[in-house]
């Protein structure tokens, strides 16, 4: 068994502070469907809607080439406008994302712009409403992410938004190392090294012991430069990362819990300052 890569990581990926990147599965064809249902109806009235109010001021004003151009104007905007303003102002969200909790982002996890919206729109006239859908349910029964040819040109797909967080239980301090823990400079590390060693962590388990030796001693060599006094030298390589990432979250712990005493001593304090007015 060949090790895992664990230090992917983008700069638009979620990351906790305890180094455990988030991210939030493509949404089911069936959802797209429903979500896409929803907005084809929302989309419709609106036409509908929109077209009937131009006609009847056409017609007020007598001219039949504001008739013409009524169609036209209500087709641009209940079929581009609209959508294009509403995904923009909720970042990825149509009516019909919301009510399934679903949520347009781009390719690399970061938010829709007006940009994304506007091609997702565009490409949408065509593949939804010129072609009833079909190019659209091609194309996300053959994308591993379920994108139609709109995301493809825009860049985005559609992920599912309401999604249970379930973070892996955090390592446990090995006792042999708990005194040079305690006791060691550990400065902050790198994003995706922090990552790496807590993805490794996490998955201990289900490696095969000459991997997990050599994805360890390979972490290992990242982690140390960050790290002093070295820690012993017959620890296991494993162990010696399952104390940093241990030590490190008992001190974060405890600069919370300083920085909440602090901040309730000073509320505490306000009020008796104004009633002696200093």
């Amino acid at each position: 068994m060949s090790a895992p890569d664990f230090a992917t990581v983008t700069a638009d990926d979620l990351v906790t502070g305890e180094g455990v990147a988030l991210d939030l599965p493509a949404a089911s064809l069936g959802l797209r469907l429903a979500s896409g249902l929803i907005d084809l109806v929302v989309t419709i009235v609106s036409f509908v809607v929109i077209y009937i109010l131009l006609v009847v001021a056409a017609l007020l004003l007598r001219d039949e080439a504001a008739v013409g151009a009524a169609v036209v104007l209500a087709t641009i905007t209940g079929l581009l406008a609209i959508p294009t303003t509403l995904e923009t102002l909720t970042r990825g969200r149509s009516l019909g994302k919301l009510a399934l909790g679903l949520r347009t982002v781009r390719d690399d996890g970061g938010a829709i712009s007006f940009h994304h919206a506007l091609v997702r729109s565009l490409i949408g006239v065509v593949e939804i409403y010129a072609f009833w859908g079909a190019p659209a349910f091609l194309a996300i029964m053959v994308s591993n992410r379920g994108k139609r040819l709109g995301d493809f040109a825009a860049g985005t797909y559609v992920v599912r938004d309401r999604v249970p967080l379930r973070l892996p239980l955090p390592p446990q301090m090995p006792p042999p190392l708990a005194a040079w823990a305690r006791r060691a400079d550990l400065a902050a590390l790198p994003t995706g090294t922090a990552l790496a060693v807590r993805q490794f962590l996490s998955r201990l388990a289900t490696l095969d012991p000459a991997s997990r030796e050599r994805v360890a001693r390979g972490l290992l060599v990242d982690v140390l430069p960050h790290v002093a006094p070295a820690p012993p030298p017959n620890a296991p390589p494993e162990y010696v990362l399952m104390a940093i990432v241990a030590e490190r979250r008992e001190r974060d712990l405890a600069r919370l819990r300083r920085d909440d005493a602090l901040r309730t001593r000073l509320l505490e304090r306000a009020p008796t300052a104004r009633r002696t007015g200093t």
